[in-house]
């Protein structure tokens, strides 16, 4: 239904400059002390980053849902690792994120390590990993479900417009 029903905000100072490659270690913190603040655990986070789909194979999505042990999927808008074919123009249509690249002959060329993935026909695909206790193919559905009018899952375009009014109201407080 895509009704909220619960949000939460956290401050936390920074205990790392960001470095490309490294954003769980920026981000992780700040996301996990809100999450620490809902009254109802979560059957699912995405987070805007990525899963296994990184140079490491354990990005945003990973790093939260191990602490949290709840499945975890990363939807990202821009590609990390990995190669994929073209991928149609129409939504739903996808290719899978392999782990090495696309004229690799090693082993690790059957690693699917997600999806870039066509949310809205005519835009941009998102880079679509599981994180945590989750497949890419389950990954890439709940990313179709939860993007029915935009290119971004409806929990992210929540979660940046309540960050944003947190930020707004702590610049400049009534």
């Amino acid at each position: 239904s895509f009704e909220i029903v619960e949000q939460a905000t956290a401050t936390v100072a920074n205990p790392v400059d960001y470095r490309p490659g490294f954003l769980a270690f920026r981000e992780a913190p700040v996301l996990l002390a809100a999450m620490a603040k809902l009254r109802h655990e979560p059957e699912l986070v995405v987070c805007d980053g990525h899963g296994i789909a990184h140079p490491a194979r354990a990005g945003l999505a990973c790093h939260v849902g191990v602490a949290l042990g709840v499945p975890t999927i990363g939807c990202a808008k821009n590609h990390l690792t990995g190669s994929f074919a073209d991928v149609g123009p129409e939504r739903g249509e996808f290719q899978p994120l392999l782990a090495a690249p696309a004229d690799s002959q090693t082993e690790a060329d059957s690693d699917v390590i997600g999806a870039a993935l066509r949310t809205r026909t005519d835009t941009k695909c998102v880079f679509v990993s599981p994180g945590y206790l989750i497949d890419v193919t389950s990954s890439v559905e709940h990313i179709l479900a939860l993007t029915p009018r935009f290119r971004l899952p409806e929990t992210t375009r929540a979660a940046d417009q309540l960050c944003r009014a947190a930020l707004a109201e702590s610049l400049n407080p009534i």
